[in-house]
């Protein structure tokens, strides 16, 4: 039942991840196949920077439920014409669908490092990239800085989830119950971030 809550969880995020990587793609003006490619790097690109990290063939080169997603996402919004909804990406829905994935994917992440036999410091780092490469890699594409480095409280959540999950399997606690209630309290606290505008410190000049 466990693993059912994070797949659907999965999905939900990667559309909401598709339509960030739309929405960016028609900001910048981009033709059809850049925004397609911005989407799919999305929803998809920290998945498969992850996989290389730990010496996996990406599974989006052998699994194409990503690429359907991403293109049923780009059809979708295209005939919609999803651009004119110019506040989409603050509206409560779509941060609660983008939390969804944020926890998911971390927990995906986080999993592949502990079966990698990879150390906290790994295991962090492949829940920190699975749910925000592809965001990086999106702000990379079109020159701009990395939302996730200054942005309310995002990418702290994946890295505080990764060092978590670690915690629970080195004590023998990770149970299908406990990854549940870890999931829901690391969705909990990103949803409570972006209500109350929580941000972590910056250094004035």
């Amino acid at each position: 039942m466990v693993f059912d809550i994070f797949t659907i969880a999965s999905w939900v995020g990667g559309i909401a991840f598709a339509i960030s990587g739309f929405l960016v793609g028609v900001r910048k003006d981009l033709d059809v196949m850049g925004i397609f490619i911005v989407s799919m790097l999305t929803a998809n690109g920290g998945g498969v920077v992850r996989d290389v990290l730990v010496g996996q063939t990406p599974r989006l080169l052998m699994d194409m439920s990503g690429f359907y997603l991403v293109l049923g996402v780009f059809i979708f919004a295209f005939l919609i014409k999803l651009q004119r909804h110019a506040h989409l990406e603050k509206n409560r829905l779509f941060v609660a669908c983008d939390a969804l994935g944020l926890a998911a994917f971390s927990v995906t992440g986080a999993m592949v490092g502990l079966e990698a036999n990879l150390n906290i410091f790994g295991v962090m780092v492949l829940a920190f990239i699975t749910a925000s490469g592809g965001g990086i890699i999106r702000d990379l594409m079109v020159n701009e800085v990395p939302a996730v480095l200054s942005s309310d409280f995002y990418g702290s959540i994946a890295i505080l989830l990764g060092a978590g999950i670690f915690a629970l399997h080195h004590l023998g606690l990770d149970s299908n119950t406990n990854l549940t209630i870890l999931f829901v309290v690391a969705l909990g606290l990103r949803l409570v971030a972006y209500l109350k505008g929580w941000r972590l410190p910056r250094i004035k000049t």
